[in-house]
């Protein structure tokens, strides 16, 4: 099953207090993979620097850019991927290549680095509209891997008319990524249990933010200031003349709207035709934010015990009340803190990798409930919790072998470069716990508002004077903003606030469960995305696709 993520899933308290909240894995230490090095970024940067937003793109106007803009990328049949064949998926006739952007686009001349590509040319070469760009979120996610795995998501129109181009964002996948940890150090950060005792959470979550950073900047310092989404929205455009398209065409899903609303803010005159999908709303506080996506977790996960109990009785593990239903699950969940089970390959199944493995199910839509159920049935009644085990290891990007990949690594770093989440008062931090408590009190059992003292990313190498703001993109053609109803992760309120911000969008609606409208079968979803993208004939205002 496909996951575009938008966050570390179980919030569970040290990832609630320390940083950006669940749509940004926050600043505790206990989220990283990848053991891959970023040549190059070994740590320069001292831990006062401040990162300052770069001025406003000249972009193919600037001299300075004129060698990258220029660059010609050299597309070559991609290497065979052992992991692509053991999944069975087809990479015939995709093509990979290197794209080469500053690392500092206020000083370009002073270092560099290459970003990865993948591109699946036009199915119909006399039909060609030009290319798609896309990315699958995170941030932190491959855009290489969402092409060359998902290929069948764009069968058919898209495939048909466009190179379908991905790429690993800067600090991400192949793409200089991000090193803090090894895999030994992965795998013992994610099997730990966040103290249950306030006080001592507080002592621990701030030595591990410590470490954290530290562990960071000794191993990609150089790199750190220069992964924000601003600068991927800049190596986009380079990325877009390259190519050949002189309006970029863009599909942007979960985090990946964030980097097409960024992009139509830096470069309106550039856009083409940009579908955001799962949307994150740029003026949201990150607060705010990260309350609303756990209540819409809660309200999933509710959802699910209650068609656990009402439709699926036989296979159902939670009882026979579907009003008691989410409370019977969390409970056994929260009390795997204590109890952990121990798995095949001898690694132990606690609460937190427990409700990791559970919210990254409720990511998808109701076809992966089915999943969901078999997994907690096998842990609630034969205390196995492989399968729970496996869908945190899917999600903490941990392969079979015990690799991880690099997405956590990067998206803390991005978070922490496009906007720290200030400080709150005591006022406001008593607030949020007493909301998260109200609203969300399976999944935030036991919040404190100590848990929102610290201002997110405290212990970051360097301090972003990046805020959250509205984005109006003046000047931008028309974009179309896709939310899904159910949505957990980018909540539906996102995706309207998104839409009314803009000077020129419509919002289409994606009534059901699951984060995000890509890839999830709905005919009518899917055909208003190709209309839009191949003839540009945007959806009637308000329509739903039930």
């Amino acid at each position: 099953m496909k996951i575009y993520r938008a966050a570390r899933p179980r919030v569970l308290l040290t990832a609630l207090a320390a940083g950006t909240l669940l749509l940004a894995t926050a600043c505790d230490g206990k989220s990283a993979p990848s053991q891959e090095k970023a040549a190059g970024t070994a740590g320069t940067t001292a831990a006062s620097t401040a990162a300052t937003p770069t001025p406003k793109p000249a972009g193919e106007a600037d001299p300075a850019l004129k060698p990258f803009y220029g660059q010609q990328i050299a597309w070559t049949p991609c290497p065979a991927d052992p992991k692509a064949e053991k999944a069975k998926v087809d990479t015939t006739g995709m093509m990979c290549g290197k794209l080469h952007v500053p690392l500092d686009y206020a000083n370009p001349a002073t270092d560099a680095i290459d970003l990865a590509l993948i591109k699946h040319p036009a199915a119909k070469a006399d039909q060609r509209v030009g290319s798609l760009m896309v990315n699958p979120g995170g941030p932190g996610g491959s855009g290489v891997e969402m092409v060359e795995y998902g290929a069948k998501d764009f069968a058919g129109p898209l495939h048909d008319r466009f190179d379908v181009i991905g790429f690993d964002p800067r600090g991400t996948g192949a793409s200089a990524p991000v090193v803090c940890y090894d895999d030994k150090q992965h795998d013992a950060l994610n099997d730990q249990d966040a103290p249950l005792d306030p006080a001592v959470r507080k002592t621990e979550r701030t030595k591990l933010s410590t470490d954290h950073a530290a562990a960071c900047q000794a191993k990609s310092g150089k790199l750190l200031p220069f992964v924000g989404t601003r600068n991927t929205a800049r190596d986009l455009d380079v990325l877009r003349a390259v190519v050949g398209d002189k309006k970029l065409n863009y599909l942007g899903v979960s985090y990946g709207t964030y980097l097409g609303s960024v992009y139509a803010e830096e470069f309106p005159k550039n856009t083409g035709r940009l579908i955001l999908d799962g949307a994150v709303d740029p003026s949201q506080d990150p607060l705010d934010h990260g309350i609303d996506q756990q209540v819409g977790f809660e309200k999933s996960f509710e959802r699910f015990a209650a068609d656990c109990v009402e439709n699926h009785g036989d296979q159902c593990s939670l009882g026979k009340d579907k009003d008691k239903a989410a409370k019977k699950a969390a409970d056994f969940l929260d009390g795997l803190h204590d109890n952990p089970l121990t798995t095949k390959d001898g690694r132990k199944l606690g609460r937190d990798q427990a409700w990791t493995g559970v919210i990254a199910m409720l990511y998808g839509d109701t076809k992966s409930w089915e999943y969901l159920r078999n997994a907690l049935g096998w842990a609630m009644v034969r205390g196995k919790g492989d399968m729970l085990l496996a869908f945190a290891d899917q999600y903490n990007g941990r392969d079979e072998d015990g690799h991880y990949n690099p997405m956590n690594e990067a998206e803390e770093a991005i978070r922490c470069a496009d906007a720290a989440r200030p400080a709150p008062t005591p006022e406001r931090a008593a607030a949020a716990a007493s909301r998260l408590l109200a609203e969300a009190p399976l999944l935030s059992k036991g919040v404190s508002a100590d848990d929102y003292a610290e201002p997110g990313c405290a212990h970051w190498p360097f301090q972003t004077k990046e805020t959250p703001h509205p984005i109006r993109a003046e000047g931008a053609a028309p974009i179309l903003v896709v939310g899904t109803t159910g949505d957990p992760a980018t909540p539906y309120a996102s995706a309207e606030s998104l839409a009314k911000g803009f000077a020129n969008a419509t919002l289409l609606t994606r009534v059901g469960e699951g984060h995000a409208a890509f890839g999830q079968g709905n005919a009518c979803i899917d055909k208003a995305m190709a209309a839009y993208l191949t003839e540009g004939t945007m959806p009637a205002a308000g329509t739903r696709c039930e």
